[in-house]
């Protein structure tokens, strides 16, 4: 029964292979004609689409290396509608289901085509933080060439809070494509692994060794083992912001500036989850990990406290500090659960994609909290706890987080893989 079987995946394989190469083709040929439209925009993106989709084909050297047919669908229908009826409100939000479904090319690639293996949970958080994380890099390229050649991608003759207004909404709509490109997965998810199972591309699975440092032994240090600093030093370090942020909180609260409680409050709690992890989970934090945390809220407080105003690039190193704590946490996480569980495997070299991934796409859902509250605040005739101040310092703002990414997941393999795995231990508990 076993060849009858075999040979019925190859004929759907085939199937798809054709459908998809035909779409392709008609992706290349809408991507030619807006070159030639002068629709830089659109044919950029279109060949970024048609890259993504021939990548397994160029590195199997094989034609039936396809995703499947009806995704590619998906993004051709807002291209031939930006060919069709040009710029128009039904492109706007048609272009993140393309988006969406170029993130759903991509992770389905992903698992049937590399030695990345993901269950179905992972693998649907995997979509949706894509979707967001290729709206936020879509936008942040689109800025850049405004800034870089003087196109008018997000500006378009606006003000600087009407740009940042529709960005918002654009980011609205990658949000609900992305969750809308999570359910669709499931469609493919199952069939993408019968597919790997039945026809092997896959590269061979590199060895897990889940028993290697394990833990064991002296922990290393970012600060102690690059610096050369004492863990006592840091340590102490640490109890002074925490002093400073409770000062802070206690001047906010003599000159009632609510602003000021409420991120010194948040900012002096935050200081406390470490103490939190380790006497209630077991989960205990080198000192230099806790510095980190510590100093990005530390900078965030005094910059809401005034120094956002007075010093201009304050925002943008907090974004940097706090970027990297959020890569940092992705990264451990996401470690944790590889070595936790035989169902998730991601090979090493590719945590760095994942976590800059999961970090542009934290940065798009911040920003549009960042956004709520700041609109809400000003309906309410209230002044808001944090607040935007235009297109230009929210792309900033996921710039300098791609910084904070970046110095995380260099570091993060050498400094974050005992945390990964106190966690993984603490998840097998």
């Amino acid at each position: 029964m076993a060849e009858p079987q075999l040979d019925e995946t190859l004929d759907s394989t085939q199937r798809n292979a054709v459908l998809a190469w035909i779409v392709t083709v008609i992706l290349a040929a809408l991507a030619v004609n807006h070159g030639l439209a002068d629709s830089y925009r659109w044919f950029a993106f279109t060949w970024f689409a048609v890259a993504i989709v021939l990548l397994p084909v160029a590195a199997f050297r094989d034609p039936l290396a396809m995703p499947p047919w009806e995704l590619l669908v998906l993004v051709l229908l807002p291209v031939a509608d930006a060919t069709v009826l040009g710029e128009s409100p039904l492109t706007m939000i048609a272009v993140y289901i393309a988006v969406a479904a170029v993130a759903l090319v991509a992770i389905v690639e992903v698992d049937r085509f590399t030695a990345v293996r993901m269950n179905y949970p992972f693998a649907i958080v995997l979509v949706v933080l894509t979707t967001l994380a290729v709206a936020g890099a879509w936008n942040v390229a689109q800025w850049l060439s405004d800034a870089t050649f003087g196109t008018d991608y997000i500006l378009d003759g606006r003000s600087q809070d009407a740009a940042n207004y529709a960005l918002m909404v654009d980011f609205a709509y990658a949000a609900f494509a992305g969750l809308l490109a999570g359910a669709v997965f499931s469609r493919y998810f199952q069939s993408a692994r019968e597919y790997a199972d039945e026809i092997d591309r896959t590269p061979t699975q590199e060895p897990q060794d889940k028993t290697a440092n394990s833990g064991t032994g002296a922990v290393p240090s970012l600060i102690r083992d690059r610096l050369d600093v004492p863990d006592r030093t840091v340590r102490l370090l640490s109890r002074v912001m925490q002093v400073a942020l409770a000062v802070l909180l206690l001047y906010g609260l003599v000159t009632r500036d609510p602003t000021t409680v409420t991120n010194s409050a948040i900012a002096l709690g935050i200081t406390f989850l470490p103490a939190i992890l380790e006497d209630d989970y077991r989960l205990p934090l080198e000192p230099g990990l806790v510095f980190w945390l510590t100093a990005a809220v530390f900078l965030h407080a005094l910059g809401s406290a005034g120094l956002y105003g007075v010093i201009g690039q304050w925002d943008s190193v907090t974004h940097t500090v706090s970027a990297s704590i959020v890569a940092a946490a992705g990264y451990a996480v996401v470690r944790a659960i590889d070595l936790h569980t035989d169902e998730i495997y991601v090979p090493s070299r590719m945590l760095f994609a994942f976590i800059l991934v999961f970090v542009l796409a934290f940065g798009v859902v911040w920003e549009l909290a960042e956004f709520a509250i700041d609109w809400s605040a000003q309906q309410l005739g209230m002044t808001a706890i944090v607040a935007q101040h235009g297109i230009n310092d929210t792309i900033v703002d996921l710039v300098y987080d791609v910084v904070g990414a970046i110095v995380a997941a260099v570091w993060g393999s050498f400094y974050l893989t005992d945390l990964s795995q106190r966690i993984a231990g603490r998840l097998e508990g």
